[in-house]
């Protein structure tokens, strides 16, 4: 989804981008990689690739969410390192912050307390990464090799199908399923008071674009993010108004809800001079355009 909404950024035409899909380059196959950017050499690597989920899959598949993304990440990285490309920019998640923290949660905190467990092994990933980014660049400072941190992203190219999908396309996929089936009501995870900032991703789209422009100025660790959240309850009414759902919402307070809050702290993005422009109804107007047009073809 990322790098999809990075090529489709208007003012990404400036660059000579090179972008495989997963199968014209396995990731997760080092020697292919390391063939790949010793033949194009590019002048930057832009690390957006990974195993994503919502909560069902990863606690289904932990071994994979481990496995795929610590294999992509090292590989990916190490590569780069060892062709000699001295700019990467490295795609972190806000999974990598310790669990139950109702501040915001800051760059340095990453690694200071324990993970949430039903996505921790895409979590120790994402970390693993990040720090094989900054230890290269603390044996070698001429690699700058520098890690942003976007909050949960929705939008065009996401995954709606319910086995793979995270909150806010799942939830798209829900209520219209709902209104296409007349049902009363749609049901919602937990009491539905949990907090998530979710960015539309154009928005984190048009932060690499700038990074790419701006590499020099961009800080070694970067959270990306709105600065505010909203409660699950009131993701399902936005996507409600927005499909023009009338029914009702009940909610299975068995079922798991992963972290109650998890809001990223955008000091060092603001001090950067980037601020997201999607709010949240044109963020899921656009998505649910997609879902229509290309997700139910």
């Amino acid at each position: 989804m990322v790098g999809r909404n990075v090529l489709e950024h208007p003012n990404i035409v400036e660059f000579d981008v090179t972008a495989p899909r997963s199968s014209e380059l396995d990731l997760r196959d080092f020697k292919a990689v390391q063939s790949y950017l010793l033949k194009h050499r590019p002048d930057m690597v832009i690390h957006a690739a990974g195993k994503v989920g919502g909560i069902q899959a990863n606690m289904r598949e932990p071994v994979g969410f481990l496995m795929d993304n610590l294999d992509m990440g090292r590989n990916i990285v190490w590569a780069a390192h060892q062709a000699g490309i001295k700019r990467l920019i490295n795609l972190g998640s806000s999974c990598m912050y310790p669990r139950n923290h109702f501040e915001p949660l800051r760059e340095e905190m990453v690694l200071k307390g324990e993970l949430e467990p039903t996505n921790e092994g895409y979590a120790l990933a994402k970390v693993v990464t990040a720090r094989l980014c900054e230890y290269i660049m603390r044996e070698d400072a001429s690699f700058q090799y520098k890690t942003l941190i976007p909050c949960n992203i929705y939008g065009r190219h996401d995954k709606f199908d319910p086995v793979n999908s995270h909150l806010v396309p799942a939830i798209i996929h829900k209520v219209h399923q709902a209104k296409q089936n007349g049902q009363q009501s749609v049901e919602i995870w937990g009491d539905g008071t949990a907090r998530r900032e979710f960015m539309y991703a154009g928005d984190l789209a048009d932060v690499i674009v700038r990074s790419i422009k701006e590499f020099d100025s961009l800080p070694a660790l970067m959270n990306v993010g709105l600065g505010y959240d909203y409660t699950i309850n009131e993701y399902y009414q936005a996507t409600a108004d927005v499909i023009g759902y009338a029914g009702g919402f009940v909610h299975d307070l068995s079922k798991p809800v992963g972290m109650a809050r998890k809001l990223v702290n955008v000091e060092r993005q603001q001090a950067w001079g980037w601020k997201a422009q999607s709010d949240l109804r044109t963020g899921v107007e656009r998505a649910y355009d997609y879902y229509l047009k290309e997700f139910l073809q």
